[in-house]
């Protein structure tokens, strides 16, 4: 039996009265036994970091810095561990898994940069007679602790994205993994239990939604980080109505392929991007739309990358597309495209259920109410139409209730620039894929795929509020 894994609390390691398996998605083999935090450790968190706030937000720079660039280092010397914690805990090939976990690096690297750089600015208030001579200061400042939600997709790198900012701005962050893959966040605590900052500006408590719906509604946080379901998004924001919450959601991405696009390029980032994480991300490609004078040719290059993509056990550095999370993930896709295909769909490649994969499907000759379409798969499935007109195109993207990223692959940057202006999105990528993702940028939807946005920069300014300090009789 794997040794138990503790969980902590306010600089306390404990194992809890009652433990949990972690089973791998590939075999079902035990990962490990993790223990399940009591209702007096959930307080204790919440607790520590409503205490611990007043002396987090007044750290220096150097020191939130300083720890902040310890973690990123410790990542960088661990990443082997690292990635081999997210493949066994989430399914991920190996390959990728060292690619999330060297995002981590980095996350924590321009977390400590931000915070280095962070500064206030001036702004001159003599601007009319009567207002004087005065300026204004304008400085941030932490709301106050956070609670940070995320999934199991990218156990590590999603909540970095959340617990990184919060040390750089000086709010304690009470981090509540999805309890299908904690061991990468109980390592990311672990690495900061090494660091100098207080020990209750950070927790790890690897409890269910149930036992988490107390924090959500719990005054003492005044901001919600949470990645996941639309469904359970928008819960949270319905129970802390009052609170600062940032929700990155689902998504339905679309890809549209111009006529003047590099169709061998973009065949090869479309199979990269529907398939890396088995579709199992919210930027996933799952809607690809290719002119009519084009369709046919990209959609033969398309199948050629696609049916390159090797399935198989995620430790095997050969392969590209890992398993699903579990059955029920399984269970949804095929009866999905078993619809699809009941209904009209042409098969192109794939559509096959081979547990614990579904092999890389494309799909053409879909309809717009086809679910496959619609909602959003989360698995290793893209649909493939045509258009004749650009801004057609770009409406059939607008078509679904969200609006996280999209692509665009066009050798025209006015067709760019128009993309960006109307498509109802958080992020247009240009000659690539819905997928790509640089962890400074801004990042985040519109519609049902949530609100706000991370990335450092971003995700600080979303953990802070703006004071001014007016500065009067001063001389200008």
């Amino acid at each position: 039996m794997p040794e138990t894994k503790k969980f902590l609390v306010a600089g306390e390691w404990k194992s809890g009265q009652e433990t949990f398996e972690v089973t791998s998605p590939y075999d079902g083999e035990v990962v490990a036994q993790v223990g399940k935090p009591s209702e007096g450790d959930i307080e204790r968190a919440a607790a520590a970091a409503h205490e611990t706030f007043p002396s987090g937000r007044r750290l220096p720079v150097h020191a939130r810095a300083e720890a902040l660039m310890h973690i990123s280092r410790r990542l960088g010397e661990r990443l082997d561990e690292v990635a081999e914690i997210i493949t066994r805990e989430n399914g991920k090939p190996i390959k990728w898994a060292k690619f999330e976990a060297a995002r981590a690096v980095s996350t924590f690297r321009w977390a400590a940069e931000e915070c280095r750089h962070e500064q206030g600015s001036i702004m001159r208030l003599d601007t009319e007679a009567s207002l004087g001579s005065r300026a204004g200061l304008i400085r941030r400042f932490p709301r106050g602790p956070v609670l940070a939600i995320a999934p199991f997709n990218f156990p590590v790198n999603l909540m970095a994205h959340k617990m990184a900012p919060a040390l750089a701005v000086g709010a304690p962050v009470v981090m509540k993994p999805a309890t299908q893959t904690p061991l990468g966040t109980l390592l990311l605590a672990e690495l900061f239990a090494e660091t100098d900052l207080p020990p209750g500006m950070c927790s790890a408590l690897p409890i269910g939604g149930g036992q988490s719906e107390a924090l959500v509604r719990d005054d003492r946080f005044a901001k919600i980080s949470f990645t996941g379901s639309t469904e359970v998004g928008w819960g949270i924001k319905e129970k802390a109505p009052r609170k600062a919450v940032t929700m990155e959601l689902g998504g339905n991405a679309g890809v549209i392929v111009h006529s003047d696009a590099d169709l061998a390029k973009a065949a090869q980032r479309v199979a990269f991007g529907g398939y890396y994480q088995a579709g199992q991300s919210c930027i996933s490609v799952q809607r690809v739309l290719v002119h009519a004078d084009v369709a046919g040719e990209f959609n033969d290059k398309l199948v050629v990358e696609v049916e390159k993509l090797k399935n198989g056990d995620p430790m095997d550095p050969e392969t590209d597309v890992g398993p699903l999370i579990d059955p029920a993930a399984l269970d949804r896709i095929s009866a999905w495209v078993d619809e699809a295909v009941q209904l009209g769909a042409e098969v192109l490649t794939g559509a096959k259920r081979e547990d614990p994969f579904y092999r890389p499907t494309v799909l053409a000759r879909t309809r717009p109410e086809m679910k496959v379409v619609q909602e959003e798969i989360f698995g290793p499935v893209i649909t493939v139409g045509s258009y004749t007109d650009f801004e057609d195109a770009l409406a059939e993207v607008n078509n679904t209730p969200f609006g996280l990223q999209a692509g665009v692959f066009t050798s025209d940057v006015k067709r760019l620039f128009l993309a960006q202006r109307e498509l109802e999105v958080g992020g247009v990528i240009g000659n690539d894929v819905s997928a790509f993702r640089a962890d400074q940028m801004p990042y985040g939807g519109v519609k049902d795929s949530g609100m706000g946005r991370e990335g450092l920069r971003s995700a600080m300014d979303e953990m802070t509020d703006v004071k001014i300090l007016v500065l009067s009789d001063v001389p200008l």
